[in-house]
């Protein structure tokens, strides 16, 4: 079934008695596909001619609804042997966004994910993140170990200088408390970079 199709259905419960056929190819155009769609922030998709808050919320529980089966498979196992599971998870949850978002997911000994936490959230190029707060909430969650995750709404998942310094400052705040980092995965549009695989991280 065409994307726009799928859309079609969905937008047929938000706005009733009229065609929606045009709308679902108007939201196709303006943000590329239906991932982009179903991530775009109210702002813009109130600018879509003929969408409105309904449309809005419909792609909310769309949304809702990938975040949560993504995150049935890498609940209560070992993330770390579920890589796959995992960038899947993060892809859905981030590669659309458009602006920088951090998380960290925090681990147990067995490498069981405790938590998921947005850290913070930036501009399109940039995000906050600050060390000490990371290794605080990890200390207070009892996490031996956690992985860091941001996307880049670039859509170019490769690293930046910023991006390498701030990883090496959390690893360092990290080690100091025996906490492992096993990676960094910046989240593109079509691809992910693994700061582990590409050998920026040796210690964890």
């Amino acid at each position: 079934m065409p994307e726009y199709e799928l859309l079609e259905l969905l937008l047929f419960n938000a706005i009733q008695r009229i065609d929606v056929k045009p709308l679902a190819k108007r939201l196709l155009a303006e943000f590329g596909d239906l991932n982009g769609v179903i991530a775009a922030s109210r702002h813009r998709i109130l600018q879509v001619d003929g969408a409105n808050d309904w449309v809005y919320y419909h792609l909310r529980v769309v949304e809702a609804f990938g975040h949560r089966m993504a995150q049935a498979q890498v609940l209560k196992r070992d993330v770390v042997s579920s890589w796959e599971a995992l960038v899947t998870y993060c892809r859905t949850a981030m590669a659309h966004r458009e602006v920088e978002q951090f998380r960290v997911l925090y681990l147990d000994r067995k490498n069981v994910l405790i938590a998921d936490e947005e850290q913070a959230k930036g501009t399109v190029d940039h995000v906050p993140v600050y060390p000490r707060e990371i290794v605080k909430r990890a200390l207070e969650l009892n996490a031996s170990s956690l992985i860091l995750v941001h996307n880049h709404p670039s859509g170019d998942p490769s690293p930046s200088t910023s991006d390498v310094l701030m990883t090496e400052r959390i690893q360092d705040a990290c080690d100091t408390m025996g906490i492992t980092v096993h990676d960094h995965v910046i989240v593109g549009k079509k691809e992910e970079y693994s700061f582990s695989t590409n050998g920026l991280l040796t210690r964890g």
